[in-house]
C-alpha cells in the first residue's frame, strides 16, 4: 500500500481519506483545527500533522481538498506547506476547486521542486464523497495522472484526464455551470406547479422519466419541497465557483448569461441568510417572492 497524506477534513476531505485508510493506506492527515485531525485518526487510524510540511514528510502522494485559492496556496507553499518536505518524484493532488490560474502556478512550482502535480475536483458532493462515488476530472501530465488514478479510483465512480494543468479545473467549471442552470429550472419548474395547484411530488415523478430528469431533480426535489436545505453544498461555495466561472469566461471570451443570473439569484439566498444553505435553496428564494 502507499503511503499518504490528506490536507483538509471538511464534509468532502474526511470521508475521502477514510475511504483511503480503509483500502490499507497509510495515511497522514492534517486539518487547521487539529481536533477534526486527531478525531480522525481517532477513527480511521493513521497520523495527524500539525503542519501541512509535517504530514506530506515522506509520503509517496499528498491529496488536499480545501476552500479556495489562498487556502490551496497556504497548505502547498511556504516553510510550513506540503511543498517544503514533500521528496523527489513524489505527487500531489488537489481536490479543491479552485482558478486553473493557481493550478497552473503551482504546477510549475512543483515541477521545479521536481514533484508532480494533478489538478482533479470532484462532483458528486458530500454523499458522493462518503460513498466512494465521485466523478474526479484531472488535469496534469499523463505520467503524472497514471501514478495518482489508482488511490483516487479508492473513492470515484469514475476519474479521467482531460488534459493538461488546468484541464481538470476548466472542467469543473463546466461541471457547475450546467448546475446552476439545472437547479434554477428546477427551482422554477416546482414554483410554478405550487402556483398552479398541481401536487408537486407527483408532477416530479411523472416529468423525472423524460426529457426534464436529472441527478437534481431526483436527489433534490423532495428535500425543496420539505423546505429542508440545510445539507449538500453551501450557496456560499457555489457563489465562489461561479465567481471563479465567470472571471475565466470573461478571460477567454465565452458568454455565460445564466450563469450571471443565477449567480445573483445565489447572492440573494445569501441575503436571505442562506450563505450555508443547500445550493437547491433557489426555490426557497421564488417561494419567498
Amino acid at each position: 500500500m502507499t503511503k499518504l497524506a490528506f490536507l483538509g477534513l471538511g464534509v468532502m476531505g474526511s470521508p475521502m481519506a477514510g475511504h483511503l485508510a480503509a483500502a490499507g493506506h497509510e495515511v497522514c492527515v492534517y486539518n487547521r483545527t487539529t481536533a477534526k485531525a486527531q478525531a480522525w485518526v481517532a477513527q480511521h487510524g493513521g497520523s495527524h500533522g500539525t503542519t501541512p510540511a509535517e504530514a506530506a514528510r515522506g509520503a509517496d502522494i499528498v491529496l488536499a481538498c480545501v476552500g479556495n485559492d489562498d487556502d490551496l496556496r497556504a497548505v502547498c507553499l511556504g516553510p510550513d506547506g506540503a511543498f517544503a518536505t514533500m521528496a523527489k518524484g513524489s505527487t500531489f493532488v488537489d481536490h479543491t476547486t479552485v482558478s486553473a490560474a493557481v493550478t497552473r502556478e503551482l504546477y510549475e512550482v512543483a515541477k521545479a521542486n521536481g514533484i508532480a502535480f494533478v489538478d482533479a475536483p470532484v462532483s458528486g458532493g458530500q454523499a458522493g464523497a462518503e460513498k466512494g462515488q465521485l466523478s474526479i476530472m484531472c488535469g496534469g501530465d499523463q505520467a503524472d495522472y497514471d501514478l495518482a488514478e489508482p488511490v483516487m479510483n479508492v473513492y470515484a465512480k469514475l476519474c479521467r484526464r482531460i488534459g493538461d494543468s488546468g484541464a481538470g479545473q476548466m472542467t469543473k467549471m463546466c461541471n457547475q455551470i450546467a448546475i446552476a442552470g439545472l437547479v434554477q429550472g428546477l427551482s422554477e419548474a416546482m414554483h410554478f406547479a405550487s402556483k398552479a395547484g398541481l401536487d408537486g411530488a407527483a408532477v416530479i415523478e411523472v416529468i423525472s422519466q423524460g426529457a426534464a430528469g436529472s441527478w437534481q431533480m431526483s436527489n433534490r426535489y423532495q428535500t425543496m419541497l420539505d423546505d429542508h436545505f440545510a445539507h449538500g453544498f453551501a450557496v456560499d461555495w457555489m457563489r465562489k465557483d461561479l465567481g471563479i466561472c465567470l472571471a475565466t469566461a470573461n478571460e477567454n471570451g465565452a458568454s455565460l448569461p445564466v450563469t450571471a443570473l443565477v449567480d445573483q439569484f445565489y447572492k440573494d439566498v445569501q441575503k436571505m441568510g442562506g450563505g450555508r444553505w443547500d445550493t437547491s435553496a433557489l426555490f426557497k428564494r421564488l417561494q419567498a417572492v
